[in-house]
């Protein structure tokens, strides 16, 4: 028997990702504070981290990592690596 408050599984429920939100995951994905996101994006840290909820949310996970994961996974972001700051090998 079905709970009546049970939360429905949403992994059927199509994702979908504001621009906004995708900026800042993207920002966050790199390695940036919520404050230097906000820096770059010409918002405040609380706008940064409003955003940040809402991804969570959406994607039903609760940190950087698992938004990064997911939204990577979900083809909402593109997976670009940046380790390779100090000059790589060839």
């Amino acid at each position: 028997m079905a709970m009546p408050n049970a939360r429905p599984n949403q992994s059927h429920r199509p994702v979908r990702l504001t621009k906004r939100e995708v900026e800042v995951l993207s920002l966050i994905a790199q390695g940036f504070s919520s404050k230097e996101a906000a820096d770059k994006l010409f918002v405040s840290k609380r706008t940064v981290d409003f955003h940040l909820g809402n991804i969570y949310e959406k994607l039903e996970v609760s940190n950087r990592v698992q938004a990064f994961r997911a939204a990577t996974r979900l083809g909402l972001i593109p997976f670009e690596p940046t380790f390779n700051h100090h000059g790589g090998e060839s």
